[in-house]
């Protein structure tokens, strides 16, 4: 699993402003040590860096990382985090895995849910990597599941951006075939936006035809993660 530094909270508001706006803004990315800062401070840090995070390019990262509550129950949350990353590495390890802030980073790309070109279908090889995450998601019934579906740069741009919605679309209503609460889920399409490889090659539009997820704690995760401090 690929993981990424984790930064405390006094460290990504400096980072914040520094760089709000900027692409460097995409290292600064765990706020999970930031107890001692305190939960509204988290909260508040998390929102800006995931608006720009966002904004910068890379959606599913902005929204894992813009979900932060901060402080003991933002640790709390975390630990959570971390144990089902973990999972969902074990379970699946053609994902691409990544713990930011209170949340976590999920690409499923051409080695774990492919789309043949202009389909939003999913294949059976894609089927078959949803299956090993779904027992993962059930064990974690208090996250949120945000997926954001891609293409690559060949068509219309306004072509490609409903395809995306649909391919997303398609992963959603597939998990949910298979018992997970329909509440949890939220989509979004975003056409040929942030390429993770080259479209300048057959290989690398296959890539970019992907689905990403950013999981966060829903309202009673943590509710429950505050009474435990």
């Amino acid at each position: 699993m690929r993981k990424i530094a984790i930064i405390g909270l006094s460290g990504l508001f400096m980072l914040s402003i520094l760089f709000t706006g900027c692409d460097s803004v995409k290292n600064a990315n765990n706020t999970q040590k930031g107890a001692g800062i305190g939960a509204v401070a988290g909260g508040i840090i998390g929102a800006v860096l995931g608006n720009n995070l966002g904004k910068g390019g890379n959606a599913a990262l902005g929204a894992a990382i813009g979900a932060a509550v901060g402080g003991g129950t933002g640790a709390l949350i975390g630990n959570k985090m971390d144990k089902q990353a973990r999972e969902i590495d074990q379970a699946l390890p053609g994902a691409d895995v990544e713990r930011v802030g209170e949340g976590i980073h999920l690409v499923l790309n051409e080695n774990a849910v492919r789309f043949d070109l202009n389909k939003a279908t999913l294949t059976s090889q894609a089927k078959a990597n949803l299956d090993k995450l779904i027992p993962v998601f059930n064990s974690y019934a208090d996250t949120n599941i945000e997926i954001f579906g891609y293409t690559d740069s060949t068509g219309k741009a306004d072509y490609n951006l409903t395809l995306s919605q649909k391919r997303a679309e398609s992963v959603k209503t597939y998990l949910i075939s298979k018992g997970l609460v329909a509440s949890r889920f939220k989509t979004s399409g975003f056409g040929i936006a942030d390429p993770i490889a080259s479209n300048d090659t057959k290989e690398g539009q296959s890539q970019n035809r992907r689905v990403e997820f950013a999981i966060t704690a829903n309202n009673k995760m943590v509710e429950d993660a505050k009474k435990q401090q």
